[in-house]
C-alpha cells in the first residue's frame, strides 16, 4: 500500500506466463492452450512466447529438443523441426528475450506450457516426434530456473492456484 505517497492502491503481483495459456494463438499449430481457470486470478500477467520472440512464425512446424536444455545452451545439442530444420538459435534467442522481460519485471514465478521445447517443465517431448516424453525442461524453463524464477507447469492447475494465492 502506497499511502505515504497519497496513493491508495496495492500493486498486483507480476507473474510470467506462456502467452498461449492466456488464449493467444501462438502455438506451433496456430492455436492456443487457454486456461480459463486463470481468468478469476487477479495478477499482472507478463505474457511471453519465446518461440515468437525468437522469430519463428505462427503457425510453424513442430520442433523438439534432441538433447537436454543445458547441453543445447552449451552448443552441443540442437532443436529441430519435424521437417529437419535446425531452429536452435531461434529458440535460444527467444528464451533469452523472454527471460529478460521477466527479469526486468522482477517476477519470481512463471506459469509455463507443459511439454514444450521452450516452456516445458519436468517432462518434454523426447525428440523423436512420436509424442513420447522424457524427463527435462524446455530452454526457457531452464533459463528461468537458473535465474531463480520458480516455474509451474500448465498441467498442474491446483499448484498454480495455490502458489498464486500465496502471492497476494
Amino acid at each position: 500500500l502506497f499511502s505515504n505517497l497519497g496513493l491508495n492502491f496495492i500493486m498486483k503481483k507480476k507473474v510470467l506466463i506462456s502467452a498461449c495459456l492466456l488464449g493467444k494463438n501462438c502455438r506451433y499449430n496456430g492455436g492456443h492452450s487457454k486456461l480459463t481457470e486463470l481468468e478469476e486470478i487477479d495478477m499482472e500477467w507478463i505474457s511471453v512466447c519465446p518461440e515468437e520472440s525468437g522469430g519463428l512464425g505462427t503457425p510453424r512446424p513442430s520442433a523438439e529438443m534432441q538433447e537436454n536444455a543445458e547441453t543445447i545452451l552449451n552448443g552441443k545439442g540442437k532443436i529441430i523441426t519435424n521437417k529437419g530444420k535446425n531452429v536452435t538459435s531461434e529458440f535460444i534467442q527467444g528464451a533469452e528475450k523472454s527471460l529478460q522481460l521477466g527479469l526486468g519485471a522482477e517476477v519470481k514465478i512463471a506459469v509455463l506450457k507443459s511439454k514444450s521445447p521452450s516452456c516445458g517443465i519436468g517432462k518434454i517431448y523426447d525428440g523423436s516426434f512420436t509424442k513420447s516424453l522424457k524427463t527435462g525442461n524446455g530452454i526457457f524453463a531452464h533459463l528461468c530456473h537458473e535465474n531463480d524464477i520458480a516455474c509451474i507447469s500448465s498441467d498442474n492447475i491446483n499448484r498454480i492456484k495455490k502458489t498464486l494465492a500465496k502471492l497476494k
